[in-house]
C-alpha cells in the first residue's frame, strides 16, 4: 500500500497583507504547491487589484481573468486593520503563520505596526517578507512603486531597448511584478530553511527597482565599469545582418540569431539557397560580413519576405541555425510546445477554464487545480472559528467593523 505524497508547501500558513500584482502572485505561487495562504484584504471593495481587468492598458474581457491568476487557491478574509478588533485577530493568526507578505510602503507598515519589529515579537519564528518599489531605506523608500516605473522604467530596461532616435516603449502590464513574485518566492523559501536551521525567523524580501537591475544586469554590469551600450539600431539598419529581423511574406517576423556564423554561414547559404554569397569577397569571414551588414541585409531582406514564415520554420528545422518567431498571444494560448512545457492550467471555474500556471516546475510534484478566485471576505467566519474565535466574538468584531 503507497500513499500520495503531500505538496512541498502543505501544512505552510501564509498571511498575505498586500495588494496589486507582484506579491499576491508569490502568495499564489506557494498556494499552488500546497500553502493554506489567507488573503487579507480590506472590507467592501478588498485588494484594489480585483479591479485590474477594466483597466483600458489590459486585455478587455468581462471575466476576471487577473484575479483568477492571482487570487486562487487563497481564502480571503476582510479586515480593517485600522481597528483594534483586525488588530486582536492578527496577532492570534500571526501566532500560528509562517510567513507574511506585505508591501505596503513603510510609513503605512509603520502606521499599522506591520513593521518586521512589530512582528517579531508575537512570533519570533514567522518568516517576514515584504516587497518596496525602490528598497527599504534610503531617500525613495517611501515612494509608491510599479513595475512600469521602477522595474523597467528606472533601471534602464525601456530606455536601452528603444531604437535609436525613437521614444522609449512600454511594458507590458504586469511583466515586471511577475518576474519579481518569483525572486520574493526564492527569499522566502530561503528564510524557511535558515528556519529549518536555526529555529529562527526573520526578514527576506525585495524591490522591484533591484530586479529590474539584475534583469538588466548584463548591460548595468557593463555600466559599472565604463562600458557604453550601443544605441539599438532598427531592423534596417542592422549592424548584424545575421542577428537581425526579418519581416515574411506572411507579415510576421523572423528573429535570425546566428551568433555562430563562423560555423555555420555556408549552411545558411544553402538553407536560403543563396550560393553566390559564398564566393563574394564582401562576406567572406566574420569581419567582413559585419563590415558589409547593410549590403548584407540588403541581399536577405526581399529572399525572407518571398516566403511565408511557416516555410521558413520548416527549411531551418534541424539545421542548428538559431531562429525564431517573435510570437503573437493568440498564436501561443494554442502553441503544441506551450502545452509540453505546462505553461499553462486547467481550472474549475467555468467563466475562466484556463490560466497561467507558475513557471516552477518539479518532478515530484504538480500544482494544485484552482477554482474561482475568493469574493471579499468569503473566508471570514471559516479562518477565525480555526483561530479560536467563537461565533459571538465574531458577531462581536462584525458589529465593531473590524470584520468585513
Amino acid at each position: 500500500m503507497t500513499t500520495e505524497e503531500p505538496l512541498p508547501l502543505a501544512g505552510l500558513v501564509v498571511l498575505d497583507v498586500s495588494s496589486f500584482i507582484a506579491a499576491p502572485a508569490a502568495a499564489a505561487a506557494l498556494a499552488d504547491y500546497g500553502a493554506d495562504v489567507i488573503k487579507i484584504e480590506p472590507p467592501g471593495d478588498g485588494d484594489p487589484h480585483r479591479n485590474s481587468f477594466r483597466n483600458a492598458s489590459y486585455p478587455q474581457s468581462e471575466h476576471n481573468f487577473p484575479w483568477q491568476l492571482d487570487g486562487r487557491l487563497k481564502r480571503s478574509l476582510a479586515l480593517d486593520l485600522k481597528t483594534d478588533g483586525a488588530r486582536t485577530i492578527l496577532e492570534r493568526l500571526l501566532k500560528r503563520a509562517d510567513v507574511m507578505i506585505v508591501n505596503f510602503p513603510p510609513p503605512a507598515r509603520e502606521r499599522l505596526r506591520l513593521r518586521w519589529e512589530d512582528i517579531e515579537p508575537i512570533n519570533p519564528r514567522l518568516i517576514y517578507c515584504s516587497l518596496t518599489g525602490y528598497g527599504e531605506t534610503g531617500p525613495d523608500r517611501d515612494r509608491p512603486g510599479f513595475d512600469v516605473t521602477a522595474y523597467f522604467g528606472r533601471s534602464g530596461i525601456l530606455d536601452a531597448a528603444r531604437y535609436e532616435g525613437g521614444p522609449p516603449g512600454l511594458s507590458l502590464p504586469a511583466q515586471g511584478d511577475r518576474a519579481t513574485a518569483m525572486t520574493l518566492v526564492a527569499a522566502i523559501l530561503m528564510g524557511l530553511r535558515r528556519r529549518d536551521q536555526t529555529g529562527k525567523g526573520g526578514w527576506v524580501g525585495t524591490s522591484l527597482y533591484a530586479n529590474g537591475v539584475w534583469a538588466n544586469g548584463t548591460s548595468a554590469a557593463g555600466a559599472l565599469i565604463g562600458a557604453k551600450l550601443p544605441p539599438r539600431q532598427g531592423p534596417d539598419k542592422p549592424r548584424n545582418a545575421l542577428t537581425n529581423l526579418y519581416r515574411t511574406s506572411d507579415d510576421r517576423w523572423l528573429q535570425l540569431l546566428m551568433v555562430r556564423d563562423d560555423r555555420l554561414w555556408e549552411k545558411f547559404c544553402a538553407v536560403i539557397d543563396r550560393p553566390e554569397l559564398l564566393v563574394d569577397e564582401r562576406f567572406a569571414g566574420r569581419p567582413e560580413r559585419r563590415a558589409h551588414a547593410m549590403d548584407l541585409f540588403a541581399i536577405l531582406k526581399p529572399v525572407f519576405a518571398a516566403r511565408p514564415y511557416a516555410e521558413w520554420e520548416r527549411l531551418f528545422a534541424g539545421t542548428g541555425i538559431p531562429f525564431g518567431v517573435i510570437g503573437r498571444l493568440a498564436d501561443v494560448i494554442d502553441d503544441e510546445q506551450a502545452e509540453h512545457a505546462g505553461i499553462f492550467a486547467a481550472t474549475t471555474n467555468p467563466d475562466i477554464p484556463r490560466t497561467v500556471n507558475t513557471p516552477i516546475r518539479l518532478g515530484f510534484a504538480s500544482p494544485r487545480t484552482a477554482g474561482p478566485p475568493p469574493a471579499v471576505g468569503q473566508h471570514n467566519d471559516e479562518v477565525l472559528r480555526e483561530a479560536g474565535f467563537s461565533d459571538s466574538e465574531i458577531a462581536a468584531l462584525k458589529k465593531s467593523g473590524a470584520l468585513g
